[in-house]
């Protein structure tokens, strides 16, 4: 309620601000409206019923002062009162369009219902109000009057209409409609509204040609009629937001500004030759008030028409391929292919166009077959990556059931090992098993490369070592035949590193060759070192290469592992090193198990870097 009463107050204070601003005293003694009449169009349009109570109030009191009686005034309230309402009605409901926004001067469009509602509330208001001055004055009242009233409704409601448009964009002072429940039917108002326009036209023509007062006392009433019949129309659309911040937008803003600085120019000239024309030697003062008010419109009308019809034509061949090419964005999904079937209908209105817009059409419509492609091929990738992980998974699962699960512990040693691959598989095996009731066979190799095809070559290596070593127990001979096996067919080139050792818990004697792999730790007397063995050569690059038998006698603890262990680097780029694994295995104490032990300095020492190599770690423990 506050909110209402506060518009009509503020509408009624307006009108009677600008009316003693804006009105010369020639003009109200010579009892022709001032040119304030424009606000009743504009306080209408943005505060509904509410400003045109406030604007139609003030025009009481201000007829009133004016010496004007309630009975001369009333008629000219109620039918002020429906022209300011009609504009809002106009706004809201007069015409066919998708979308019903707040009164703004946005686009074309906007722009056009704009000036149209404002001609046709001056129409009907010059009309009604012309003949209602010549019931009252009587014939001494010039029919040239009409149109001084229509000058001085367009002159003001375009001038504040527009900057009061631009007002409500910053602080939202708009009364917009409560939407109705009821049925329209638009064909009944459709005919309400041209009989309205029709009557109006005619009662202009009455009142010229000075026809009989009962035939413009029935006009006046069938207007009234017909215009508040029409008012009873009620609001069925939904009010959508404005679009902000559009090019077009700020194209016609600009347009504005410079029609609005050359109107106020045509009006300030028009106001200060008030003063040389009403000393000219003519009876009829509206001819001489004439030329004023012409030379404002005449240069209002010299910009703006055509300044509207290039405005119209940037928007129809600019601005809306613009629009049409920025509804792309509603297709856009992430990783998603475009619906290319509505936006290629759209852009292929301008392919054709010999200009920037057909090659932007025609750039858009190639973007989105590209973008397609390559939507549709990601989802290709990502499905044959989906494949390959899931085929991965199961190379995972069959590599690591390949390796020993379980430590083997018997009175005599414990033998046990770990790997972790730096990716799903990798190259770097172990194995340990008993060959006989005596016999410890210890393996640990590292394949060259990475991922599956390292894998690949660990896993076939790991069946070829348990097939030979059935036949044969000397570890050279073993890495002998290995090797050749290996360098058959071999097109890529891949090689692998491998420590093969067999223990006899008998004699305690642990007999062992080397293929290009990395010494073992062995403790002795309480301290590890690394054991000084035979380098030999990586297997699969030299075939029939004699690999050298070595062996010593175990009596403590021997330990294998892959370069992955001591490779492995930290956010400075430092190895963890074969210094440290060395004093990690001298520090370490107990009987327990050091695999867990030792991955954890590993761990604390390269925290947050990325594992670039496999890292498996295997040991002997001798009771």
């Amino acid at each position: 309620m506050k909110s209402k009463l506060k518009k009509i107050g503020i509408s009624f204070a307006i009108m009677i601000l600008l009316h003693y601003a804006l009105s010369p005293d020639m003009f109200w003694s010579l009892g022709i409206q001032s040119p304030h009449v424009g606000l009743l169009f504009v306080l209408g349009l943005l505060f509904g019923p509410y400003g045109a109570l406030g604007a139609v109030s003030a025009n009481i009191i201000l007829d009133l002062l004016d010496g004007f009686t309630l009975i001369e005034i009333l008629p000219s309230a109620i039918f002020t009162f429906g022209i300011s309402y009609l504009a809002y009605k106009l706004w809201y409901t007069g015409f066919r369009t998708d979308k019903i926004t707040k009164p703004s001067l946005d686009n074309m469009y906007h722009l056009g219902m704009f000036s149209l509602i404002m001609i046709i509330c001056g129409l009907i208001y010059s009309a009604v109000h012309g003949t209602l001055m010549g019931f009252i004055i009587g014939h001494e009242i010039d029919e040239y009057v009409s149109v001084v009233y229509f000058m001085n409704f367009i002159n003001i409601g375009f001038i504040f209409g527009i900057l009061f448009i631009w007002i409500s964009k910053k602080i939202d002072f708009i009364e917009t409609p409560k939407i109705s429940k009821k049925k329209v039917n638009k064909k009944l108002y459709k005919i309400l509204f041209c009989s309205l326009m029709i009557v109006t036209i005619f009662t202009v023509i009455s009142f010229v040609l000075n026809v009989n007062e009962n035939i413009l006392l029935g006009e006046l009433i069938l207007t009234g009629s017909l215009l508040f019949g029409y008012l009873t129309k009620p609001f069925v659309d939904e009010i959508q937001p404005n679009v902000e911040n559009t090019i077009t937008e700020k194209i016609i803003k600009n347009f504005l500004i410079i029609t609005l600085v050359i109107a106020i120019m045509g009006l300030v000239i028009s106001f200060l030759s008030l003063n040389f024309i009403t000393h000219l030697d003519n009876d009829n003062i509206y001819l001489i008030l004439m030329p004023a008010l012409i030379l404002t419109d005449t240069i209002i009308i010299l910009f703006f028409i055509p300044g509207l019809l290039i405005l119209r034509y940037i928007e129809n061949k600019v601005m809306k391929p613009i629009l049409a090419f920025s509804e792309i964005e509603g297709f856009i999904n992430e990783n998603e292919k475009i619906e290319s079937e509505g936006l290629v209908e759209i852009y292929s209105k301008y392919i054709n166009e010999q200009n920037e817009i057909g090659t932007l059409a025609l750039s858009y419509t190639e973007l989105i077959e590209h973008n397609n492609n390559y939507i549709e091929n990601i989802h290709k990738i990502e499905g044959e990556k989906e494949r390959i992980k899931a085929e991965l998974d199961i190379a995972t699962k069959i590599q690591a059931a390949n390796l020993p699960t379980k430590s083997i512990e018997t009175d005599d040693f414990k033998v046990n090992g770990y790997s972790q691959p730096a990716r799903e598989v990798g190259g770097d095996f172990f194995d340990y098993y008993m060959i006989d009731d005596d016999n410890l066979a210890i393996v640990i190799g590292d394949a060259s490369g990475k991922g599956v095809p390292a894998a690949i070559i660990a896993m076939i290596t790991q069946v070829i070592i348990r097939q030979i070593l059935y036949h044969y127990q000397d570890p050279s001979k073993v890495l002998r035949l290995l090797n050749n096996q290996l360098c058959e067919k071999n097109s890529e080139s891949m090689f692998l590193t491998l420590w093969l050792g067999i223990y006899n818990r008998t004699t305690k004697k642990l007999t062992f060759s080397n293929a290009g792999h990395n010494p073992p730790l062995i403790k002795e007397d309480g301290k590890f070192k690394y054991l000084e063995i035979d380098t030999g050569i990586v297997l699969g690059i030299m075939e029939d290469f004699d690999y050298v038998l070595e062996e010593i006698i175990l009596e403590d603890e021997i330990v294998l592992y892959t370069d992955g262990i001591t490779d492995a680097n930290n956010e400075d780029d430092k190895m963890y090193g074969e210094d440290r694994l060395l004093n990690f295995f001298d520090e370490f104490e107990g009987e327990v198990d050091p695999i867990r032990p030792l991955l954890k300095d590993i761990h604390n020492f390269t925290k947050d870097a990325e594992q670039f190599d496999d890292m498996t770690l295997l040991y002997l423990r001798i009771k």
